[in-house]
């Protein structure tokens, strides 16, 4: 037995901290979708390939792989639904009569339970045809197995097709129920159809619930939320009510029965006094008196609405009798009533004009919380931990009276408050008399406590080390700054002179050569020293450019030219006529120099160097066909410091260039850095209706 309660314990436990979330249900295909994507999924990844050749043992394994694959496909998604939806013994009691009023249980269970027969009966399906496959003597007989297996579970999901379109037809329906947690502070309102339970709960909340003015607006429960005492607190708007019998109540009011008998909630029950909603005020009595078993254990509220149109003293005697006895009702027997319930009054509100709503609300909260209190102190474990809690309370040390200490300033205020001879003017009320908010400016120093009052719109002076600088400035200040700067100035000029002459300092005994070599050395020591400083700038960030590049544009005082070849070579005392000869010998003319003759001497010499041509061998160079030049030109790399010696070598090397590159002119490519992407799909080819035979070039 002690075991027993433990369980039970512990399943109410997890019951209570269990969130409900059926958003969260998986999607249920209908018969023919829940085949194919089963079917496809087996195609799509398993081997398709089988041949008769095949050892027979490979056969077999091939088919049975099939088999195993499609049951666990079965296997996962049937688990996966029947894991999704929640199970009518494992929810929480209202969820599971919602289940039964919206869907049947019976027919719910029923559903699901067919769903995990058929998973057990392809499971056993595929451990028989595995079996059989194990002794298949040839590649057609296992392949009539596999075809049989397969067509067997298909069946069996066929057979299931309306178990699964009522499953999908819940899941939707269950989607779109409100997120209500059982175990949270709640207010359920109810009452007579069109009574005003929606308008209360749209001013209470933010929800936004319709409002008409005829019955059955609300057609099942809505949930909103609003917060008191630092709390968030669910408030349920339920459908009207009829006082009928329980067994000819439809669907819509069985939900506001579920909710009021399961939840955990303090009980709003509103009543007409207008009779508006069409019915009358000894008609809700009736019907509070016949659900009131339903509000067993919970705190219940009694509250008037349409007290705009007709208020409590209007009512007749009759009719207040029976408001009375409904709010006796309420109260329950006067040993179980809680202290402060003789004194409360009939709340009565407006949900028109918002009279009255703040109130019921305060009303049902603080009951709510007074029963919640008394509960948890009722229960064991409350019992456990005042034991562990001891309050101390203090002993007096002496019979000495010691009352508080009140300033005088403070006592005779408080006397002129009284009498109402002191006012105190806010500074809201001096801003509204002097012109509103972004006219008036606050004065904040009206209140300084200083020695003098009359330094209070002083103008503030600098402080420093704790001395008001002003009381330290000296008169002739203006005219010691003034000789500070002209002493500046002095010092300045003097240092001046002194450089100059630190930079031209000349020995007495140098004669003019001496004077010009210093000179000259001076001048290069500050070339050097801000070229360093230059290149320290830089750092790294200068680029690393081909000494052709650099000589010719980046550093055009590094420019290589014959004349400064002949002096740097002149200065370390070489001859440099036979360098200069040889650079201008290696030099080529520009092209444009040709222009200058006439076409008929340029003509002469063109066929004069052919004469001369024609017994040399034809350079190679694979810029031969797509260039037309003159025969006169020589396209072969005459560049020296090519790491040839000779013209022959020269040749060899651009025909072995040329047959490394045949391999990507085949792809059409120009070379390695060609990232070209032709047209896949040519758009003559692939658009446009396609005729009779002309597909097979697809």
């Amino acid at each position: 037995p002690r075991r027993s309660e433990q369980a039970n314990a512990l399943s109410a436990a997890a019951m209570a901290s269990m969130q409900y979330n059926f958003k969260k249900i998986t999607h249920v295909p209908t018969a023919k979708d829940f085949i194919d994507v089963v079917l496809s999924k087996t195609q799509r990844q398993t081997p398709t390939v089988v041949h008769r050749g095949y050892a027979i043992t490979r056969i077999r394994q091939f088919y049975m792989r099939k088999v195993k694959f499609t049951q666990t496909s079965w296997n996962e998604k049937i688990s996966r639904i029947l894991d999704d939806f929640p199970r009518v013994d494992d929810i929480h009691p209202f969820y599971s009569d919602l289940l039964n009023v919206l869907y049947d249980k019976d027919h719910y269970k029923l559903a699901l339970g067919q769903l995990n027969t058929a998973r057990n009966i392809i499971d056993k399906i595929a451990k028989d045809y595995v079996k059989l496959l194990k002794y298949g003597d040839s590649l057609y007989r296992c392949k009539q197995l596999k075809r049989a297996a397969l067509g067997r579970m298909c069946t069996i999901m066929k057979k299931h097709a309306a178990s699964l379109a009522y499953l999908e037809q819940v899941r939707q329906h269950m989607s779109r129920l409100p997120s209500i947690d059982p175990n949270t502070r709640t207010i359920l309102v109810c009452g007579y159809p069109n009574v005003g339970k929606s308008s209360f709960m749209n001013k209470v909340t933010r929800a936004d619930v319709e409002v008409q003015p005829y019955a059955f607006t609300t057609k099942s429960i809505y949930v909103g939320h609003t917060d008191y005492k630092y709390l968030r607190w669910q408030v349920l708007d339920t459908p009207g009510i009829l006082d009928r019998p329980l067994e000819e109540r439809n669907t819509i009011e069985m939900q506001s029965i579920t909710a009021m008998a399961h939840l955990r909630a303090v009980v709003l029950y509103i009543v007409d006094a207008s009779e508006q909603c069409g019915y009358t005020i000894k008609q809700q009595s009736e019907l509070f008196h016949s659900i009131k078993p339903l509000f067993a254990n919970k705190p219940l509220v009694v509250a008037v609405n349409k007290t705009d149109v007709r208020t409590l003293a209007e009512l007749k005697p009759a009719e207040m009798a029976l408001i009375n006895g409904m709010r006796d009702a309420a109260r329950g027997p006067a040993s179980l009533r809680m202290d402060g319930d003789d004194e409360d009054e009939l709340p009565c509100m407006s949900t028109l004009n918002e009279e009255g709503v703040a109130l019921v609300k305060q009303v049902c909260c603080d009951k709510l919380l007074a029963a919640r209190v008394e509960q948890k102190l009722a229960s064991r474990r409350a019992g456990e931990v005042l034991n562990r809690l001891h309050v101390a309370n203090p002993k007096p040390r002496d019979a000495l009276s010691r009352p508080a200490v009140i300033p005088h300033s403070v006592a005779l205020n408080r006397l002129k408050k009284q009498d109402g001879s002191l006012k105190i003017v806010t500074e809201k009320e001096m801003q509204d008399l002097n012109g509103g908010a972004g006219v008036y400016s606050a004065d904040l120093r009206k209140d300084y406590q200083l020695e003098d009052e009359s330094w209070r719109y002083d103008v503030m002076p600098e402080i420093f080390n704790g001395k008001n600088v002003a009381d330290f400035i000296d008169p002739e200040i203006d005219a010691r700054l003034a000789e500070l700067e002209r002493e500046e100035d002095e010092l300045e000029e003097k240092w001046l002179l002194e450089k100059a002459e630190e930079d031209m300092e000349i020995e007495p005994d140098m004669d003019d050569d001496e004077k010009a070599l210093l000179k000259q050395v001076r001048s290069r020591r500050t070339e050097l020293v801000e070229t360093h400083r230059r290149k320290k700038g830089a750092g790294n960030n200068a680029p690393t450019l081909p000494r052709t590049v650099s000589a010719s544009h980046a550093d055009p005082v590094k420019r290589a030219t014959t004349q400064r070849m002949k002096e740097s070579l002149g200065a370390m005392g070489i001859d440099p006529s036979a360098a200069i000869a040889r650079a201008r010998d290696k030099s080529v003319a520009r092209e444009g120099r040709l222009r200058k003759r006439s076409r008929s001497e340029a003509l002469d010499e063109d066929m004069a160097d052919g004469a001369a041509d024609d017994d040399k061998p034809r350079k190679h160079s694979s810029k031969s066909r797509s260039v037309s030049v003159a025969r006169r030109s020589d396209r072969a790399d005459k560049s020296p410091g090519a790491g040839l010696k000779n013209d022959d070598e020269r040749m060899r090397a651009q025909k072995m260039a040329d047959l490394a590159q045949r391999k990507r002119n085949k792809y059409a490519k120009i070379g390695e850095a060609d990232r070209t992407i032709i047209t896949k799909m040519p758009k003559h080819l692939f658009s446009g209706k396609r005729g009779i035979g002309k597909t097979d070039r697809r």
